[in-house]
């Protein structure tokens, strides 16, 4: 058994490695066998050890393979400047040997001196520069006239030159992005506890507003399964199943027409819980509110989320899903749990009253209920008489965000999803009706004026639709009365609207809901027994309960689309012409299993063409008009969506004190709150009031917070508007 090899290696400061091997009887050995360093040894079990990953293993295990019996070697691995060895082998033919190619010795962890030209020309450098470069370049180049009015007032806050020198002075600029960037989160709750002292009080049932509710779909039929317990509202699957497929999304989120209910194949169903309304694909609506409120002790036992399908008609809702029922049940259930009175954020509460034994639905509570189990009821940026723009998203299926797109992307949106087939599936979305501007001329203006007109007007909100004629320049000075009819008024828009919806609309419309101004006490009495006007609060009654309180929370001070110009187009067939019963005369192409086409469909006899098209009239600016006139949409003072005469007419008009829509003089509080978006902020920061963005502001947190908390008197009227003036002008008697 021959002895083994001694063998001596070290390994200097600079990385170079010496070894030395001694053995007295020299047995023939390959110079390769040393050079190439390759084992040929096997583990126990006959496979092969895998080769060692650092440098002086590696070296370690090549001398463990040597030749056992070999003469003394003096062997020298020399680092050079680039990482990379050199073999120095005195005496022998393999001295000097450049090892930088072989696999063997690279050395990866190792870089080399970085040097100028190589950090200059590298990506690290190229790749940023380019990025500022083309954001340098777009700045240059970008024509403020043009800009969004959102993005008009990020630019008002940069720098007036494109220096560097500014850009590195102006630390109001750095100061806002790190404010942007910061979290927000539980900072409300935190601080009021600790100026406070606020705790969990009132158990708190959080109701979301229209289209703010996930809904997920339980069909099982062949058309409906590959949706199955998917969210076809509210998440990134809906922007797949309209990508991908999507006639069939439409289908499956349109309410049958003619049954207000589920149409054939489908069932959706509302998402429940705190996750059904707290983000809506990718962005917070109820989650900063939810946060805020964990803070001060609440969980599932004191807080939930009163989750709707908003698609339907109220009464279908009771009807379908005992809505109104299972509310009145889970309101009753936190009082005893809590043992305190709830607080409400936001519904009408009629149809919890309502005898179901006496009306046939409704959640069976009675007069006295509300007065027993209700604290307070905080109406959050209500839609109390109305939005404008559901008016054009029902006649054109447009609105102010549509047409202020680029052109290139107002395109791409008709060619993906046309004003017609947008315009009718909001007709299919009875609940969105509920949104259906209310009060008529009384409250919105007449011809002549309107009472949220600004001063020195040249043109009025009164007359809510304008429709320039075809041929007539967008010019100022070519529209007059000569070329500019009809104007309608909100009496005159609504019938005009009306008319031109499927008569399955119409009849829903009449159905489930009012738009009426109702004065006569005696009929608001009997108006409590027709579910109708419930959904109207100029003609229902406030429930009988003088300990409740109720809190109007919103904003003012965003440009909010108020009145429009129109285009009337040619007339044409659609389905808003009178019934028909044969299905030749009408063939539904939304629905694959029909397998028709309206374009070779054949028509009953006398079928004339009765619809008509209708667009906003985009061209149509008028500089300095007043109010102001852009891309057809003339704007007012509101949250950005709902004007200030709906938010706040009622509040501090309609409730306030012991009146005909009050008869137990419940105590109202209103709390403007000015839009004061920070710039570097998405969502606008802490102090934004734009109707969805608001969930997250620092004062509506603050407010709700106190109310939960049993503190409402903290909460105090705060008037920013000017609604006051407003109401004046309006015709309440």
């Amino acid at each position: 058994m021959p002895r083994k090899a001694k063998v001596h290696t070290e390994m200097d400061d600079d990385g170079d490695v010496e070894l030395t091997v001694k053995q007295p009887t020299p047995p023939p050995t390959s110079p390769s066998t040393i050079i190439k360093g390759k084992s040929k040894s096997k583990s126990a079990s006959g496979t092969r050890t895998p080769p060692p990953t650092g440098l002086r293993q590696r070296i370690k295990n090549t001398v463990d393979e040597i030749s056992k019996e070999t003469e003394e070697l003096h062997v020298r691995l020399w680092k050079k400047d680039d990482g990379h060895y050199k073999l120095l082998a005195p005496g022998t033919p393999f001295n000097e040997i450049d090892l930088s190619e072989s696999t063997f010795f690279r050395h990866d962890g190792h870089k080399g001196k970085p040097t100028w030209s190589s950090w200059l020309f590298g990506r690290k450098f190229v790749f940023p520069a380019g990025v500022i470069l083309g954001i340098c370049l777009a700045l240059w180049a970008v024509d403020l006239t043009t800009l969004p009015a959102d993005m008009k007032d990020i630019w008002s806050t940069l720098p007036a030159a494109l220096d560097p020198r500014d850009l590195l002075a102006n630390l109001t600029v750095v100061e806002g992005a790190r404010r942007a960037l910061e979290n927000r989160d539980f900072t409300v709750g935190e601080s009021l506890v600790e100026q406070y002292g606020l705790q969990k009080h009132h158990p708190i049932v959080l109701i979301p507003g229209i289209v703010s509710t996930g809904l997920e779909s339980w069909g099982t039929e062949s058309v409906a399964r590959p949706f199955f317990r998917k969210r076809l509202w509210g998440t990134s699957t809906m922007i797949r199943a309209v990508l991908t497929n999507k006639d069939r999304w439409i289908q499956a989120l349109s309410i049958d027409p003619e049954t207000g209910l589920d149409p054939p194949g489908f069932k959706i169903r509302a998402a429940q819980g705190l996750d059904a309304a707290r983000i809506l694909i990718g962005y917070w609506i109820w989650q900063k509110i939810v946060e805020n409120l964990a803070t001060l002790g609440y969980d599932t036992n004191s807080m939930d989320m009163a989750a709707y399908d908003w698609r339907l008609a109220y009464y279908n809702l009771e009807t379908r899903d005992a809505y109104f029922t299972r509310l009145k049940g889970r309101i009753e259930t936190m009082r005893r749990h809590n043992g305190q009175k709830v607080v409400l954020c936001s519904h009408s509460l009629k149809w919890v009253e309502s005898d179901p034994k006496e009306n046939g639905f409704g959640g069976g509570g009675g007069a006295a209920w509300v007065e027993e189990n209700i604290e307070s009821w905080i109406n959050v940026a209500g839609t109390m008489l109305g939005v404008s723009k559901a008016m054009t998203a029902f006649l054109s299926g447009e609105m102010r965000d549509t047409v202020e797109l680029h052109p290139a992307g107002s395109w791409v949106l008709e060619k993906f999803f046309s004003r017609r087939e947008r315009a009718k599936l909001f007709r299919r979305w009875p609940g969105s009706t509920s949104m259906w501007m209310k009060g008529g001329n009384r409250i919105w203006g007449n011809d002549s004026s309107a009472p949220d007109d600004p001063t020195n007007a040249t043109d009025t909100h009164g007359r809510f639709f304008s429709f320039r004629h075809p041929g007539t320049s967008e010019e100022e000075s070519s529209l007059n009365r000569w070329t500019v009819s009809p104007n309608l008024t909100l009496n005159e828009a609504g019938p005009y609207v009306l008319t031109h919806t499927p008569p399955s609309f119409q009849r829903m419309m009449e159905s489930n809901y009012s738009v009426g101004f109702e004065r006569d006490e005696e009929q608001l009495k009997r108006n409590d027994r027709d579910h109708t006007k419930w959904s109207n609060p100029l003609e229902v009654r406030l429930p009988e309960a003088p300990s409740m309180k109720i809190f109007c929370l919103y904003g003012h001070g965003k440009e909010t689309e108020r009145s429009y110009w129109y285009m009337q187009g040619e007339y044409e067939h659609d389905d808003t012409r009178s019934d028909a019963e044969n299905e030749d005369a009408y063939c539904d192409t939304t629905d694959p299993s029909n397998g028709c086409d309206n374009s070779t469909t054949l028509r009953a006899p006398l079928d004339f063409p009765l619809s008509r098209k209708h667009w906003i009239d985009s061209v149509v600016t008028v500089k300095g008009s007043n109010p102001e006139v852009r891309s057809g949409v003339k704007f007012g003072d509101g949250d950005g969506t709902i004007p200030v005469i709906s938010l706040g007419s009622m509040c501090v008009k309609g409730w306030n004190g012991t009146t005909r829509w009050n008869p137990a003089g419940i105590e109202v509080i209103t709390q403007e709150y000015l839009h004061s978006p920070e710039s570097m902020d998405l969502r606008g920061g802490a102090q934004t009031a734009d109707h969805v963005d608001i969930l997250g502001a620092t004062p509506l947190n603050t407010a709700i917070l106190k109310i939960a908390a049993g503190r409402g008197d903290l909460v105090t009227q705060q008037i920013g508007s000017e609604i006051f003036e407003y109401v004046k002008k309006q015709d309440w008697d």
